[in-house]
């Protein structure tokens, strides 16, 4: 047995060795017609998704579902919309495998090339992690349903509960009513209000319909560009973040003559401050600071801003029709079926196509899954000064969170106040509460075990009397072998 049959067996023994699965410890609680109730539905199969599963069945919380709207393989950008060659992080990161080492990247690619295949490697092909994600996902058996969408989440009234949660699936198997204690959305980038798409006279819906319809403005989450049809043709992209970039490469890659990049700064950024806060002190305090600490951060980074990967800029120098325009604010743009019609400062020019390379928003308004608790969840922009609001709306759109990832009330005394403590966002829409705790890869085997810890500690406290019961049950006697044992009877009348 050699290769990855040999590495397998290997995270077999691992798991065994660590009494992996371990019994589950939840007792459970009823609904109010004895329906069946799940204690945990996460929502997204991702990186954070399924590890954040994974993260729950090590803590002994079994009575789960993992599920993604995707089919397998689809769940996340890898194979689906991201367009750099290379991850960005480097390749010693760990966190999908829980601290497991059989589990690593780095065992599953010297299992396949050898210790010196490894030290070639320069960074991560992506599509090689989307590769390791599942071989992970498949080893430890990891129970992700895949095409399972989350329809809607709505308030259930239980007797002595708080109220539990019922989800609306639909599936392979057509609809689904489920009943749970407790919800975590890990949707990703995409999952937490969708692109961003700057507003333009030309277009007031944003990329709605009719922009579609035209076949000549994209975003750069758009998984169906087709840059061979723009073969010799000009592209405009706005933005310069990392995926404009990506977009940009692919597009000059695809044959397009002319990729002409718009920024609305003097020079892009220049350092990624995001990288001095990978190390566990910052990952596992920050969600605990306070608000004016916490805010003083993301105010800081937000203004910074992160720069493109010097790959991702090379890939784009490298072709002379490569042309990046700064202190460049787009007035208007207009599509119509032969092309685009680009207004600036300096009047109109005209492209085959358009790249929005905005990123995306966090924007609770637009996740329809928030609906029915949209009114009462509290928001950064809640618990900061009108005029920081004002200065920095995109951060104060961001959902407040409690230190487990859960939603909080505006009001303590709203009714939905504890279908909100159910309810736990994991992924970039906890990024202003939480950090970078909740977002890339150096932070998902903290972020998720954190989760866990936390959904655990909530399970328990809503079971405590049944397990003082059950304490009080419990009978292993240690004596019984010896000539010491008194059997319970007898210990209670001595009592």
């Amino acid at each position: 047995m050699s290769g990855l049959a040999a590495l397998e067996a290997e995270v077999r023994r691992d798991l065994a060795r660590l009494n992996h699965p371990p019994a589950n410890w939840p007792l459970g609680i009823p609904a109010a017609d004895g329906a069946p109730v799940l204690d945990v539905l996460v929502v997204g199969g991702g990186m954070f998704g399924q590890t954040a599963g994974f993260a729950l069945i090590r803590d002994g919380i079994r009575n789960i579902r993992v599920i993604d709207r995707n089919p397998r393989g689809g769940e996340g950008p890898w194979g689906t919309y991201a367009r750099m060659p290379t991850l960005r992080s480097p390749k010693h990161l760990t966190g999908p495998d829980l601290g497991i080492p059989s589990l690593t990247f780095r065992a599953w690619w010297e299992a396949q090339h050898g210790a010196e295949g490894w030290e070639g490697l320069y960074k991560i092909h992506r599509l090689d992690w989307l590769a390791y994600l599942l071989w992970v996902r498949d080893v430890a058996a990891i129970p992700v349903e895949n095409d399972t969408a989350l329809v809607a989440l709505e308030l259930v009234a239980a007797p002595g509960s708080g109220g539990l949660l019922r989800a609306e699936l639909r599936g392979p198997h057509g609809a689904e009513s489920l009943l749970c204690r407790q919800v975590v959305l890990a949707g990703g980038r995409d999952g937490v209000g969708g692109p961003n798409i700057p507003p333009f006279p030309s277009l007031p819906n944003g990329l709605d319909a009719a922009a579609r319809a035209t076949g000549r403005v994209f975003h750069s989450v758009d998984l169906a560009i087709d840059f061979t049809r723009f073969r010799g043709g000009r592209i405009a992209v706005l933005g310069a973040n990392a995926s404009a970039f990506d977009n940009a490469g692919t597009a000059l890659e695809g044959g397009v003559a002319e990729v002409a990049m718009f920024a609305r700064r003097a020079f892009l950024p220049q350092v990624n401050k995001t990288r001095g806060m990978v190390f566990s002190g910052f990952l596992r305090g920050f969600g605990r600071l306070d608000d004016a600490t916490r805010w003083r951060f993301l105010t800081y980074t937000a203004g910074e801003a992160s720069p493109p990967p010097h790959e991702s800029v090379l890939r784009c120098e490298r072709h002379p029709g490569f042309r990046l325009v700064f202190n460049a604010r787009w007035r208007d743009v207009a599509a119509d079926a032969e092309g685009v019609t680009v207004t600036t400062a300096e009047g109109p020019q005209r492209f085959d196509a358009v790249v929005f390379g905005t990123g995306f928003t966090v924007d609770p308004a637009r996740m329809p899954e928030l609906a029915a608790f949209r009114d009462a969840m509290q928001l950064w922009g809640d618990r900061v000064a009108p005029e920081e609001a004002a200065r920095y709306p995109e951060l104060a759109r961001a959902p407040y969170l409690g230190e487990g990832f859960e939603l909080t009330p505006r009001d303590p005394a709203s009714p939905l106040a504890g279908a909100l403590a159910r309810l736990r966002l994991l992924g970039p829409a906890a990024a202003s509460s939480h950090g970078i705790l909740s977002g890339d890869i150096p932070a998902v085997g903290i972020g998720c075990t954190t989760l866990a810890r936390e959904v655990g500690q909530a399970l328990f406290a809503e079971e405590v009397g049944r397990h003082y019961d059950a304490v009080v049950a419990f009978e292993e006697p240690e004596l019984a072998p010896t000539p010491y044992f008194v059997p319970p009877e007898r210990r209670r009348l001595s009592g």
